[in-house]
């Protein structure tokens, strides 16, 4: 069986657990204030066999000061980075991390735009393998023999930031902006010093696709969420955004589980946007 969107903690202790094992675990956790803080919580504890990817070194490309704090790195760049990782064309893919799946998520979303389909978020993340009794690894795991994944048509759109400004004409392209309703509105912005939001955009706050056990709603749910804040809009209308490219990868897997294939990325986010000159919105949508 392959896994597309999400992985249940028990399916993925299968996974391992089979021979041969045909299944690559990531563990993405990152967080913004404390670079270093997820590459030491993985040496502490994380799924057995799993290997870390770092959201700046590995899931990011580098920022030149007018492409957002967290640009993609090229295409092809990554899908050599994800052989040298032990990723084949036919390996299942299991991406986590310990807050919320937001880096885990921007995982999944990658290797879907160099073309690997066999790739899933574990839901509820390091938080529901622990609370399912599963073991846990200590200290970084061998990187293993190289894979054989290579760059294929892509299954993740991204739009860019000319594309938004020519959509605010009346344009059909509807944005959803993935942060916290406070720096949505422009209450305030840990991160950029320009507060608000890209004009016409409606806020998604990402942690409002999961429940109270930090596992994401059913799908059902989350259409009925969907389709109530963009009005029934074509899912190929959809943007996603965030603050630099992350948490909108949330969004995206969340409107995939939900049964709504194909919105974009805006890759820059507001990071790019409210660096840009663009204009900017404040207050409710």
């Amino acid at each position: 069986m392959d896994y597309r969107t999400l992985i249940q903690a028990p399916e993925l202790d299968a996974l391992l657990n089979a021979r041969p094992r045909r299944t690559i675990v990531f563990d993405c956790s990152f967080e913004l204030t404390n670079p270093g803080a997820g590459h030491q919580q993985y040496l502490e504890a994380h799924v057995p066999w799993a290997q870390y990817l770092d959201l700046e070194r590995d899931l990011s490309g580098p920022p030149n000061g007018h492409n957002g704090r967290h640009p993609l790195p090229y295409p092809a760049a990554f899908a050599i980075a994800m052989a040298a990782q032990g990723v084949c064309a036919s390996t299942q893919v299991v991406c986590y991390d310990n807050s919320a799946n937001a880096c885990a998520a921007r995982a999944w979303w990658m290797l879907r735009w160099i073309g690997h389909e066999k790739v899933a978020v574990l839901d509820g993340g390091l938080a529901a393998w622990t609370a399912a009794g599963l073991p846990l690894e200590k200290g970084a795991r061998t990187t293993p023999l190289r894979g054989d994944i290579q760059l294929k048509p892509s299954l993740g759109k991204t739009v860019d930031r000319q594309a938004l400004l020519a959509n605010l004409d009346g344009g059909p392209l509807l944005v959803l902006d993935a942060r916290s309703h406070e720096r949505f509105i422009g209450e305030s912005d840990p991160f950029e010093q320009i507060r608000g939001h890209i004009p016409g955009a409606r806020n998604r706050v990402f942690r409002d696709n999961l429940d109270a056990s930090g596992r994401f709603k059913p799908g059902s749910q989350l259409k009925a969420e969907f389709d109530a804040l963009t009005e029934g809009r074509a899912p190929d209308q959809l943007v996603t955004s965030c603050g630099s490219g992350v948490t909108a990868c949330h969004n995206l897997l969340a409107l995939e589980i939900a049964g709504l294939s194909g919105a974009a990325l805006y890759p820059g986010s507001w990071s790019e946007w409210s660096n840009s000159g663009a204009p900017v919105a404040t207050g409710p949508a």
